[in-house]
């Protein structure tokens, strides 16, 4: 059974960095990890993704250059370092994994619908 756990959130002066853990236990090789976040009012929207095991992560354009995700395989642990934190960025954010990307899926995939297993959030509030 795949678990995750996010921890880290907080209330955050713009321009200062912040990193989220995600706890995961159950995930096979084959799965994508990544995380998701939502601001009020707004739908769920993607923020990054890799395969577990190891490969190249997608970003989403408003997060480029600023966000960074990664893995520490010792504690079943991903990672979203975020830096230069904006008002935007304001939101619930949410690990997330993809059990079984196949090749020509478009992995690691973008939409919501693709991932089956998430976390119950974790607050990120960046304030002027």
């Amino acid at each position: 059974q795949v678990q995750l756990v996010e921890s880290g959130g907080g209330l955050m002066q713009a321009g200062v960095s912040l990193t989220l853990s995600c706890a995961t236990s159950g995930l096979s090789n084959y799965a994508m990890v990544g995380w998701f976040r939502q601001a009020p009012g707004k739908d769920r929207e993607f923020v990054v993704a890799f395969k577990w095991s190891g490969g190249s992560a997608k970003y989403a354009d408003s997060v480029k250059g600023r966000f960074t995700i990664s893995r520490d395989n010792a504690k079943n642990t991903v990672y979203l370092q975020m830096d230069s934190l904006k008002p935007e960025d304001t939101a619930v954010y949410y690990c997330a994994a993809d059990r079984r990307c196949t090749a020509g899926s478009g992995c690691p995939r973008t939409w919501e619908a693709a991932y089956d297993y998430w976390g119950q959030g974790t607050q990120v509030t960046v304030s002027n």
